[in-house]
């Protein structure tokens, strides 16, 4: 009769925890801004176009693929190798993998809460023992042995869902992370492509500034024999001289701009700037991808790494939410024993020094100086926090493509303008050394001209460069294309769940 009842009370327990509930906010996964665009003004189906050696127009796609390797519609092998290499070296990559390796277990420890706890306990003592403390002092005492050994199981019942709310947060921990890596690796392939394009740009800085001091050098040569045969003034020879130093002045910090981008990539690259034996980048090896995707604007919240990040920061919050207010709740365990207790090692396996302990409690807060509703309050607090973060995160992601949209547009002007000037200057430089052949004008004049032509290479390498760092910045912006993987990279997709490579 005793056994029935016992187990009638355990099932109408198991049936309450299967029926039984979670309490605090279900989460809600936000919705996508209400809006169509990214910018105050429709963009244009494509930008200016320069010419064909410094970038024809580039189109801009709705809701085109953004290809999860990116960085090759530059077509440089030499970019493509370095950025293989660093995502492999790269200590900021093995530190957010090792931070996500670490979510992951937490949150398979934290799954073991919906299991009983067994453990298996044993010990042995030698005791003395007086009959005095039980009143009876005439008994004399006595020296013993106590051997015991024993199964102990115990069992929360998650019946307001505590433990599930737990469970849900680490979940949400977890799921942070991972976008949190997707961010590490969409952050470093971007500034790794940027700081190569920064680095062709001051190489062609460094060409064009080279070949001017040069002009100027020669054109201050020939002022100084004029000089000497009074054909321009002191004056005229000063403010030359001047040029040329300041000119000069200007070689040594692009050199050490140059430098320090190049210590920078290898940085970036996971290695040391003595030993990096990086590849020199030029702009001529990079082609102007000539489409450019733009996503709608309600799938940005679902690709970009740190809005993903954001949105499980929340999801945390909101568990966390659950756990406090379940801790309002009655918190119900039960604990069993079993295993034998003997005096003489010998007895240890004798069925009659067996014995056994069953019991159940039940805890309900009633006390506890406001502490456990003042922090279901923070809580509802930080969940406010997570909320507000999440929308701040949103905003300036579709600043950063609004800004980015307008760049390339900008930028396409910019370049059309500079190359224009350059062709000027360039084609002024050929008539003028035409002229220069045929005795009509000085060789000072021709000096001019060619000085005019190589500070407009140095207009035009900018240009290229921020044209180029802006086209890698769109694809960054709209969140690098991670989820376009294949499925046996076991990598994120954007629903949050993880592709993996079947079986069989």
């Amino acid at each position: 009769m005793q056994n029935k009842i016992t187990i009638g009370i355990i099932a109408l327990l198991l049936g309450a925890l299967l029926n039984a509930c979670a309490v605090g906010p279900n989460f809600l996964q936000p919705n996508a801004p209400k809006t169509d665009h990214y910018t105050t003004t429709p963009l244009p189906e494509k930008t200016e176009a320069a010419n064909a050696v410094t970038g024809e127009a580039q189109h801009f796609v709705s809701e085109q693929l953004i290809p999860v390797d990116w960085w090759k519609l530059f077509h440089s092998e030499a970019l493509n190798k370095m950025i293989q290499q660093a995502l492999t070296d790269s200590p900021t990559i093995a530190a957010a993998e090792a931070t996500l390796r670490q979510a992951q277990e937490n949150l398979e420890a934290q799954k073991g809460g919906f299991y009983p706890r067994v453990d298996l306990s044993g010990g042995a003592t030698r005791e003395k023992f007086s009959a005095a403390g039980f009143g009876e002092p005439s008994i004399p005492s006595s020296i013993f042995n106590l051997y015991n050994a024993s199964v102990n199981v115990s069992y929360d019942f998650d019946l307001f869902g505590s433990v599930r709310r737990q469970v849900e947060g680490a979940k949400a921990e977890a799921e942070y992370q991972a976008y949190e890596l997707k961010a590490a690796h969409l952050a470093l392939v971007s500034n790794l492509t940027t700081t190569a394009f920064k680095e062709a740009a001051l190489r062609a800085q460094l060409d064009a500034t080279r070949d001017m001091i040069k002009a100027q050098a020669e054109q201050l040569t020939i002022m100084k024999k004029q000089l000497v045969l009074g054909g321009v003034a002191q004056a005229d020879v000063i403010t030359e001289s001047r040029q040329v130093e300041q000119t000069e002045a200007t070689l040594s910090p692009l050199e050490k701009e140059l430098e320090q981008t190049r210590n920078q990539l290898a940085v970036y690259a996971g290695k040391l700037p003595s030993e990096s034996n990086l590849p020199e980048f030029h702009l001529e090896v990079f082609t102007l991808p000539q489409e450019l995707p733009v996503s709608l604007p309600s799938a940005l919240v679902r690709q970009r790494p740190d809005i993903r990040a954001a949105e499980a920061r929340l999801h945390e919050a909101s568990a966390n939410v659950g756990v406090a207010t379940a801790n309002l709740f009655p918190q119900f365990k039960l604990s069993a024993s079993y295993g034998p207790e003997v005096t003489e090692a010998s007895e240890f396996f004798n069925k009659n020094s067996m014995i056994w302990s069953l019991g159940g409690s039940l805890t309900q807060p009633l006390f506890h100086g406001g502490e456990l509703m003042a922090r279901r309050r923070a809580s509802k607090a930080a969940y406010d926090e997570a909320a507000a973060n999440y929308r701040q995160v949103v905003l300036i992601a579709f600043q950063n493509v609004a800004d980015t949209l307008k760049a390339l547009d900008a930028d396409a002007k910019t370049l059309k303008a500079y190359a224009n000037a350059n062709v000027q200057a360039k084609a002024a430089l050929e008539i003028t050394e035409q002229q220069y052949r045929l005795g009509g004008i000085s060789h000072l004049a021709l000096l001019d001209a060619e000085r005019q032509y190589q500070q407009t290479r140095l207009d035009l390498a900018q240009a290229q460069a921020a044209r180029l760092a802006d086209t890698a910045a769109l694809f960054a912006a709209l969140g690098g294309g991670w989820w376009n993987v294949k499925p046996e990279d076991g990598s994120l997709k954007p629903d949050g769940t993880v592709q993996t490579k079947p079986h069989g």
